[in-house]
């Protein structure tokens, strides 16, 4: 039986896909990706994205878009390309004294510079995505007293993530792209007041991913 027409004067409605950060919280379905760019095919899970800092945004990118704004990187500009390296450092010094600073209400966290704000945001995941945390200056300058990356940070595309568990601070600088999968996969999983099981199972994968893909900076840290 074929389905019914329309009711007059209404058209039928199209599901639009997810973009921008809404990518990471929302189930989605095979399609054909494009860059957000040129609208170039892209290679699924492998494109790379961009931060559009007008929009506040992430945007999918090809091969040659992302290359073209590697070559001038942390220049002004609409779009940046987000990098892929993930730093470590063993020796830092966060501790209970920087936790109690950024009054940070869980125990994952990360922190970027925002070029359009002209300082430093902090957020974390929570079943409603990413809540920002309210971040004033004397608390960013004890991080970066604890830290070295967070002097190392590209404004915002890199982020400083930041993970309180069994005693100790985990301390790694990492594609802001990869925070925002955090927070969709956070949102996905989230059940009850404290995550639940599943949630803090996908938390110990991801962190377990970040560790093997983590190396520390050329030359020595402080």
């Amino acid at each position: 039986m074929s389905a019914p027409p329309p009711a007059a004067g209404r058209t039928p409605h199209t599901p639009q896909p997810p973009t921008g950060l809404r990518r990471f919280t929302t189930p989605r379905p095979p399609r054909e990706e494009r860059c957000e760019l040129c609208g170039a095919q892209l290679d699924g899970e492998r494109h790379r994205h961009l931060v559009d800092t007008d929009r506040r945004a992430l945007v999918c990118a090809c091969g040659p878009c992302s290359q073209l704004m590697d070559h001038a990187p942390g220049a002004a500009g609409r779009f940046r390309a987000v990098p892929g390296r993930v730093l470590t450092d063993p020796r830092h010094r966060v501790d209970d004294r920087v936790w109690e600073a950024l009054r940070v209400p869980v125990s994952v966290a990360f922190f970027f510079r925002n070029s359009v704000l002209g300082r430093p945001v902090a957020l974390y995941p929570s079943p409603a995505g990413a809540t920002e945390s309210e971040l004033d200056e004397p608390a960013w300058d004890t991080v970066t007293d604890a830290t070295r990356l967070a002097a190392l940070l590209e404004p915002d595309t890199e982020a400083l993530l930041l993970r309180r568990h069994d005693g100790r601070t985990e301390c790694f600088l990492v594609p802001v792209d990869l925070c925002y999968e955090l927070v969709g996969r956070m949102r996905l999983r989230w059940q009850g007041f404290d995550g639940g099981a599943e949630a803090r199972a996908d938390l110990d994968a991801f962190f377990a991913q970040v560790r093997d893909r983590a190396r520390e900076p050329q030359g020595s840290l402080p």
